[in-house]
């Protein structure tokens, strides 16, 4: 990955942005984005999205969601600890001793989520996942009013934990899910631009919001652009790591390029355009069965106004939804590359209704 894209989406996957909060990541999409695109744009929800306006043909809709899962502050106690619930699904394994940011009015909080010790736990605690009530955030406050002065009910609270390196070319950090998808279609775009003569469709690059929410962002977005064809990136669940299930879940790898989904959710001519554009230009894929709605983009997307012919493309990640979520550089490298060059394979001659 080219050191620019890489220092790009370290700063967006490290910029706050759980569902409903997504503006200081947004921002740092849009100064991305706006050098390549003809046009900038955003809405109500808080989507934003990037135009390239090619030869008259159909209208091509990218869709990455840039929110990820975190926490909320619900409730101050009168000693100062903060009471929280989550946003979007959050696993109650993981959160006891996570350090914490608080996002208030004036700046970044730091806190812990606090537990008994083992030593004071009873033997029936020990094998029992704490509850998400029961937990608290602790900032170090002695009483409520001095928590109030630096933090309020309904602030936005995220782990904080940066991208790292791991070894090879595989990276970790927290709001990969889909912070990668949204960093595929910012380079998408940017490589269309490259070659805008080619371009036979206007697309539509959107990091949209609350998907985790109920993929509400692209719900919206969707339906203002009004796309013919549509390209959702997510994340997709790798099981080459321990504890996967291969029957249930596909043989999904790190390193093995883009997933193409294949399903009720997916155009059936569109995933072959996607499948023949892969073998095309000798980008590696792999394939995952979907015999339903997806839970992503695309769900939503496939059912806009009077259907829209749509493929899901994912980046694999392990450990989905913990605040160290794992993917390869080349695979979301690769994946920018298929959907730019699926995108420039879109033309007015092609019909996507199936036969």
């Amino acid at each position: 990955m080219e050191k620019k894209v890489l220092e790009f989406f370290k700063l967006f996957a490290d910029s706050p942005s759980p569902s409903g909060y997504e503006q200081p990541a947004q921002r740092k999409w849009r100064e991305y984005v706006k050098p390549h695109a003809d046009r900038i744009d955003s809405d109500v929800m808080g989507n934003t999205w990037g135009v390239i306006e090619g030869k008259k043909g159909p209208k091509v809709m990218l869709a990455g969601h840039a929110d990820e899962v975190g926490l909320m502050v619900k409730y101050i106690d009168d000693t100062g600890f903060l009471f929280f619930c989550p946003i979007g699904g959050i696993d109650a394994h993981l959160l006891p001793g996570k350090r914490v940011n608080i996002h208030g009015a004036g700046g970044v909080v730091k806190g812990v989520i606090g537990r008994k010790p083992i030593h004071l736990l009873e033997a029936e605690e020990r094998t029992k996942v704490a509850k998400i009530k029961d937990l608290a955030i602790d900032i170090g406050a002695e009483t409520k009013e001095a928590a109030e002065k630096v933090v309020a009910v309904g602030d936005a609270v995220t782990f904080a934990d940066g991208v790292e390196h791991l070894l090879g070319d595989k990276v970790m950090g927290r709001g990969f899910d889909d912070k990668a998808g949204s960093l595929v279609v910012a380079e998408a775009l940017r490589r269309i631009a490259k070659e805008k003569k080619k371009l036979a469709c206007s697309v539509y690059g959107v990091s949209t919001v609350q998907e985790e929410l109920g993929l509400r962002g692209a719900t919206t977005s969707a339906f203002g652009i009004d796309p013919e064809v549509g390209i959702c990136i997510d994340v997709t669940f790798a099981t080459d790591h321990p504890g996967s299930d291969k029957k249930s879940s596909g043989d999904i790898r790190l390193g093995r390029g883009p997933v193409i989904s294949r399903g009720a959710n997916i155009n059936p001519r569109l995933f072959e355009l996607a499948v023949e554009t892969a073998k095309k230009h000798k980008i590696p894929y792999q394939i995952d069965g979907a015999p339903r709605a997806t839970g992503t983009d695309a769900n939503v997307m496939q059912l806009n106004r009077s259907g829209v012919a749509t493929v899901l493309i994912s980046v694999p990640l392990r450990y989905m939804h913990t605040s160290a979520e794992v993917i390869s550089l080349s695979d979301a490298e690769n994946t920018a590359e298929l959907v730019a060059r699926l995108a420039l394979a879109v033309n007015p001659k092609i019909s996507f209704k199936p036969e």
